[in-house]
């Protein structure tokens, strides 16, 4: 008869498999612990009757690179975690590669899981989840190809007629080359709006929805110390032509609006001013968005 197994046992468990890990693949390239201290408490839970359970899961990463010969580029990294209950349990698993698509990561972790499910319950099976992702994973780059050609297209037409207006609010904006860039990008994206620096910092863009989305990627990567998408809009396109575009813009480029509040620094600004501003393109409504007042 089996019998459920103890904490201790699985605990035990869970040390000797890491251990197996480390001696297979010695370099951190290969397989790295990412939480020190959750196997410390995992150790020291196992070593000692009166120890507390551990507060956090292991988790570590290996890294896979398949043996394909036209692969030979890819690599794969598995994020793992080990819940407490592990090998009772599965293991949590996520795959990556940069060559994978949203899509095909899904998939591929779908089927890892479903595999494991049929062949792993309630063993240590980390070695056989790398070999799976060893064996499969590669193939998943090139899965959907076929289909995903037909789709791309039509994807492509129903995204092209998806306009968008992006209401971003930064805790200041003063950095020029920030500035710079903003104006940049939004010429280069063919986005208009504006952008009013200082603090708060606001930024507005508006046009395809893909060049928003990419706008905003770029945006969020620079450093800040607090930027945030408060509001956005979509409306559908009928034919999605240039001139439907143009119909939504409610600004003609995008320019950077100062409106100088007579503060100590002069950085502060007027947010009466801008309230109008607001009010004559038709956008009153998101000033309580931003700052949770009616505006005068």
């Amino acid at each position: 008869e089996t019998t459920e197994m103890t904490n201790r046992e699985e605990a035990e468990i869970q040390i000797s498999e890491l251990d197996l890990l480390s001696s297979m693949f010695p370099y951190e390239e290969e397989f790295i612990v990412t939480d020190q201290v959750a196997v410390a408490e995992l150790k020291h839970y196992v070593e000692n009757e009166s120890a507390e359970m551990p507060s956090s899961k292991v988790q570590f990463i290996l890294s896979v690179k398949p043996e394909v010969s036209n692969a030979s580029m890819v690599e794969f990294s598995m994020a793992c975690a080990l819940p407490f209950k592990y090998p009772s349990v599965l293991p949590e698993i996520t795959v990556r590669s940069s060559l994978l698509s949203r899509s095909q990561q899904i998939h591929l972790n779908s089927d890892l899981k479903t595999y494991l499910m049929q062949n792993c319950s309630g063993e240590p099976c980390m070695l056989s989840a790398r070999e799976w992702v060893k064996d499969h994973a590669a193939a998943y780059i090139d899965k959907e190809l076929s289909s995903s050609a037909v789709t791309t297209s039509n994807a492509m037409q129903s995204e092209d007629i998806m306009f968008t207006r992006l209401w971003i609010y930064s805790h200041h904006i003063y950095n020029r080359q920030k500035r710079k860039s903003i104006i940049d990008w939004a010429k280069e994206l063919s986005l208009s709006g504006f952008c009013m620096p200082g603090k708060p910092g606001v930024v507005c863009v508006e046009g395809l929805q893909s060049s928003c989305e990419e706008f905003w990627s770029r945006v969020r990567r620079l450093t800040w110390k607090r930027i945030v998408i408060r509001h956005r809009e979509d409306v559908s396109l009928e034919g999605g032509g240039h001139a439907e575009i143009q119909k939504q813009r409610k600004f003609s480029t995008l320019e950077e609006k100062c409106f100088d509040a007579h503060g100590a620094r002069g950085n502060h600004m007027d947010l009466g001013q801008l309230y109008r501003f607001l009010e004559e393109k038709g956008c009153a409504d998101i000033f309580q968005m931003y700052f949770g007042v009616e505006g005068h």
